[in-house]
């Protein structure tokens, strides 16, 4: 190959793809851990940014530079202003949304290429595998979409949690059959504009009717399932325009989302299969087992503070409550003021704490806590028969003995965070009501525990005030 040659255009757009890709991956790499995600993100951002670039020299774009101009602008900004303004809180309904807005550009990508088969005019690169990847990538690019909407209303309240109706399952059942017939004529036959119209409305509506049964508690699944088909459908229309980076991206986000929603469910000790289908945290799981036995017992932020500050070992348990308290500063200084005491204190993590996989770990790394003092629930556990106190602010499901103690709940199974084998468990909480997945928590009604009833923040702000006093 002479230099001419190995400096064309399409070389280098093909060279600048393979680069894109490696930038992904290198990124993903790093978002592995707390200490280098940044560095991941910008990485990976690096990448997004030449694959944008050099698409504008593809030969198979000649017109509409525009359009394109216009539409990235536009996206730009919004997402910037939109990164901006969320709150801490708000990032797993973000991250849903964007999400969405993946698998629905997958889903209009496969949806031009079919109307160019439809026209006449054939795919960009024909084929029967072809054809059959730009359904498959349209079918679920646009369950994705519908899905990951009807996801980010639920976590923003903007809908009731759940909607269920006898025989759901039945109807889903059969629109998906038809889904298939329809993507069957989609891909092996002459079809019909009609039968484009009836296929996307129907991948719409299942994605809505397969999210909208599913309980809040559930949602961070859910939102890792539909992430990893959002990966999948780019992967499959990667193919069918024959872009490198899109298929390299698709895939590793595929198999990232799917290896993760895997881990969540696992966590949950789940089948996914469950999480979809048997509307846990909805009102139909029972009533969440036997009721606990006892009752709460109160006890005063000063008490608390005391405890804690005359305590050899605290561990902090930090969970949704806290993140939409803001109390992470506090709870920071709180931790701070310990440690000068002597005391030694660490903070315990579950794996489906908050909304969304690592949300903890980020409110935390936002407050400024150092990372070796952030335990996962495997590295914790076997610490807390020598815990002097373990102060629970936010957290519930996840540290319910009801799932190790009680086979008639419906979390039995599911590792949790063992904080009742403590000596003293000091519980921050707002009421006496249950968590996001309606069950009601033993440990709150245990000899050894005390409930600090308010605010996080608040709550957080007296242990201070009362710890400066001592």
């Amino acid at each position: 190959m002479n230099l001419e040659n190995l400096l064309s255009i399409e070389n280098l757009i093909n060279f600048s793809y393979f680069a894109t890709a490696i930038l992904f991956i290198r990124g993903l790499k790093l978002m592995s851990s707390p200490v280098t995600a940044r560095k991941g993100i910008i990485w990976a951002g690096v990448g997004m940014g030449i694959a944008t670039v050099v698409t504008f020299a593809h030969p198979q774009i000649s017109s509409n530079y525009g359009l394109m101009l216009l539409a990235i602008t536009i996206g730009s900004v919004l997402a910037w202003w939109s990164g901006k303004r969320v709150a801490m809180t708000d990032m797993p309904q973000m991250i849903a949304l964007y999400n969405g807005m993946g698998g629905g550009a997958a889903a209009a990508i496969a949806a031009v290429e079919l109307v160019r088969e439809y026209t006449g005019a054939g795919l960009t690169h024909g084929g029967v595998v072809a054809q059959v990847l730009a359904v498959l990538g349209a079918l679920i690019g646009t369950i994705a979409f519908s899905g990951s909407l009807i996801a980010f209303a639920k976590l923003q309240g903007w809908m009731r949690k759940v909607y269920r109706f006898p025989g759901q399952q039945v109807v889903n059942l059969l629109l998906f059959a038809g889904l298939l017939f329809l993507g069957y004529k989609l891909a092996f036959t002459h079809f019909g504009g009609m039968d484009l119209y009836l296929f996307f409305g129907l991948a719409l509506l299942i994605g809505v009717l397969m999210t909208v049964p599913i309980g809040g508690a559930d949602m961070p699944v859910v939102i890792s399932l539909y992430n990893a088909l959002t990966g999948l459908a780019v992967g499959f229309e990667g193919f069918v325009l024959q872009n490198p980076a899109m298929m390299i991206a698709g895939i590793v986000v595929g198999a990232a989302g799917t290896l993760l929603t895997q881990l969540m469910a696992k966590a949950m000790n789940r089948p996914l299969t469950n999480v979809l289908f048997a509307g846990f945290g909805t009102g139909d799981d029972g009533g969440g087992g036997e009721g606990p036995e006892g009752s709460m017992k109160s006890i005063e932020a000063g008490d608390a503070a005391i405890t804690m500050a005359y305590a050899e070992k605290v561990v902090i348990v930090p969970g949704y409550g806290m993140a939409v308290a803001q109390a992470q500063h506090k709870i920071w200084e709180l931790t701070q003021l310990l440690k000068d005491r002597g005391v030694k204190v660490a903070f315990a993590i579950h794996p489906v704490a908050g909304r969304m996989p690592g949300h903890m770990n980020v409110l935390l790394a936002e407050a400024g806590v150092p990372y070796d003092l952030i335990y996962d629930l495997e590295d914790i556990n076997s610490q807390f028969p020598n815990t002097d106190v373990s102060l629970v602010i936010g957290a519930n499901d996840v540290v319910n003995p009801a799932a190790r103690e009680d086979k008639s709940s419906p979390i039995y199974g599911m590792p949790i965070l063992d904080v009742d084998h403590s000596h003293n468990v000091i519980v921050v909480k707002r009421g006496q009501g249950t968590g996001f997945s309606g069950i009601q928590n033993h440990l709150f009604f245990a000899d050894n525990t005390r409930m600090l009833y308010g605010d996080g923040q608040e709550v957080a702000q007296k242990l201070v005030a009362a710890i400066k006093s001592l």
